[in-house]
């Protein structure tokens, strides 16, 4: 077949989108192809009704066409409730001939709608999804749908064949009312109707999440006197099947401006640190956190305590706890806390205990006035997977448009390894075999270090022991036992010209440039070793860090990029670009991929009804399968033979 017959047998059918978003739907039908009776069917998209321009416009960056129509579906007074003022004196109500002009004056063979479902899903409390301002927001499930095909017999004298409707499950029972007015407005209009809750758009897509969705199909029996058969259900991928071939989290050319981590404060990061891969926030109930600390441990010394009996450290200028190395606390012994004094003092009581008795001065330091409180507290509404870890092989939640602390949106990443050679930094007992030799023994790589019991502390010990005199200062008596144990009997010889390495042991200052980067930069090569000033950062702090949790992989948030893909989005624009959204902040962007239709779902989904098309097209209004039925012929009624 030459190429101008195969573009000549292409038999498209037009599809018109209503609450579009940035093209989830759109592109998945662009996608979707059947072959049958000797004919290739596609779709051609007539436009994307929406009332959010930024939307329109990367809904044609995505799509790569230009169908986005800018339309607010809103009535007088659903602008009003919704909005909570009069609209501009440029604002009008959309009529049919505005819908009519956006179908381009042709009545679509498929109609598909996506109102917004905020005012119907569970993240939304019940009593403000009860106010004026939300209903107004729902009824556009009616609003919408009653325009377009009043425009369709006003100006076609026809109605579309087939028509979709996609919500969250919540309709269900938050909108029942408005369910009543769609199934008997599409009745009225003579459509067959199914209307069902459960639909999982991640099996009919084989997506890498759990996407359940509710989704009303209608056909026009005139049209399609068909059976529409339902789409194969596929195995779910794991979110690590589909995060795996992606750029690394923070890889923001390989996977553009939406791959970055998002800066998130401290003491979250330590929330997902602490959270197991595959729990969320309520595990945090579970944390031994007395045992899993992050704390700044600085040199042998500060804060150190000093014992009652035994000899202080020396006294230096700076003294004051971490403002030095010597010892500047003391056990003392005579405040006698554990013998005459109040034995609960400071003292913290389980929640699961009885509470010690109440005193007049409900203070720490008169009685057992604490509480470890292991609750944290509940709220109705609150999200099940809140601050929830996903295992990389399983397969993800819904992905919604929240942020983090409402969906389970963090990921137990195996990428970053981060644990050390067996035996690292390892010191051998004396009185126990030694470890293998191997052929890089250095401290980083096995234990190559031993505790040496022979040089024993013993008091009255020379106090110049293993002393090194320096050369230009007068030497140190001179005794009757030339031992280095026992005297000052070495010497730092300036006249031996030998020295290690260059920077052997070096530290390198913050603020300064790095020294060269050798082949073997171990501190004993060179100066491999830096002075790093930053404190651990305060619990308001925000940014990135990978913290090594329990499980050995990093507990961290998913990218907007990486969401978008599992939502199905290409990984790249028509344009070759990385996929991106323009004019828009992050946040915004999650909640427009968290809105969208995913797009190998649409497609499949869209491939089941150019088959019915293509079927109605050939006549053939019946046939064997096993493929499950989702919008049925009307039940005939046969007449029964009475004897």
């Amino acid at each position: 077949m030459t190429a101008a017959a195969a573009i000549n047998n292409v038999q498209f059918k037009t599809a018109a989108i209503l609450f579009g978003g940035i093209g989830g739907e759109s592109s998945g039908l662009l996608e979707s192809m059947q072959e049958y009776g000797g004919k290739v069917y596609k779709f051609k998209i007539l436009c994307s009704i929406d009332s959010d321009p930024i939307a329109c416009h990367n809904h044609d960056l995505i799509t790569g066409g230009q169908t986005s129509v800018v339309m607010d579906l809103f009535r007088r007074w659903q602008y009003k409730a919704w909005h909570g003022h009069e609209p501009p004196a440029e604002w009008r109500e959309m009529t049919t001939w505005d819908i009519w002009q956006a179908f381009k004056e042709q009545v679509p063979f498929f109609l598909f709608t996506s109102p917004p479902c905020k005012g119907l899903s569970g993240l939304l409390p019940q009593a403000t999804s009860e106010s004026d301002k939300y209903q107004a927001l729902n009824y556009l499930t009616i609003s919408g749908l009653e325009l377009s095909l009043e425009a369709c017999v006003e100006f076609g004298g026809a109605i579309p064949a087939i028509i979709q409707l996609e919500n969250v499950p919540r309709i269900t029972s938050r909108g029942k009312p408005l369910l009543q007015k769609i199934k008997k407005l599409l009745k009225k209009f003579g459509y067959e109707v199914s209307i069902r809750a459960d639909h999982n758009l991640g099996e009919i897509g084989g997506l890498g999440q759990n996407r359940v969705r509710f989704l009303i199909m209608a056909r026009d029996p005139k049209q399609i006197p068909n059976f529409i058969y339902y789409p194969e259900k596929k195995p779910l991928r794991t979110i690590g099947d589909v995060l795996g071939p992606l750029p690394a989290p923070g890889d923001t050319e390989a996977g553009g401006p939406l791959n970055k981590l998002p800066k998130l404060h401290w003491k979250t990061w330590m929330r997902l640190a602490l959270i197991p891969a595959g729990g969320d926030w309520r595990d945090l109930n579970k944390v031994d956190y007395q045992n899993l600390r992050v704390v700044h441990e600085p040199r042998a010394g500060a804060y150190g305590v000093a014992e009652w009996n035994k000899a202080c450290g020396a006294v230096t200028s700076t003294a004051g706890p971490g403002r030095s190395n010597g010892v500047s606390a003391v056990a003392d012994p005579r405040l006698r806390l554990g013998e005459r004094g109040k034995t609960n003092i400071l003292r913290v009581q389980p929640a699961g205990r009885t509470g010690m008795c109440v005193t007049g001065v409900p203070g720490p330091f008169q009685g057992g006035a604490c509480i470890a409180d292991p609750e944290l507290s509940e709220r109705p509404g609150r999200h099940p997977a809140q601050y929830r870890i996903v295992h990389v092989d399983e397969t993800a939640p819904c992905v919604t448009g929240s942020r983090i602390g409402s969906g389970g949106i963090a990921i137990a990443d195996p990428r970053v390894g981060t644990s050390l050679m067996p035996d690292s930094y390892g010191i051998q007992d004396w009185d126990a075999a030694a470890k293998t030799v191997r052929s890089a023994n250095r401290i980083m790589q096995s234990a190559g270090s031993v505790a040496d019991p022979r040089i024993a502390e013993r008091l009255g010990r020379y106090t110049d022991k293993f002393r090194m005199q320096s050369a230009d200062v007068p030497a140190a008596t001179v005794t009757g036992v030339t031992d280095v144990q026992s005297g000052a009997q070495l010497i730092a010889d300036p006249s031996y010209k030998c020295s290690p390495r260059a920077d052997t042991l070096g530290v390198q200052e913050w603020e300064s440039a790095a020294k060269t980067v050798i082949g073997s930069a171990d501190v004993h090569a060179g100066a491999a070793a830096v002075a790093d000033p930053r404190p651990i950062p305060a619990d308001n702090d925000r940014g990135v860090w990978i913290i090594r949790t329990l499980d050995g992989t990093w507990h961290r948030p998913l990218t907007t990029f990486e969401l978008a893909m599992l939502q199905s989005f290409p990984q790249y624009l028509p344009d070759g670009r990385p996929f991106q959204l323009e004019g828009c902040s992050d946040a915004k962007a999650r909640e427009y991929i968290g809105n969208a239709v995913p797009r190998d779902a649409a497609e499949q989904m869209g491939n089941v009804i150019l088959l019915a098309g293509a079927m109605a097209e050939a006549q053939e209004t019946f046939r064997l399968s096993w493929d499950e039925v989702w919008v049925a012929p009307a039940e005939m009624q046969w007449p029964e033979v009475v004897h």
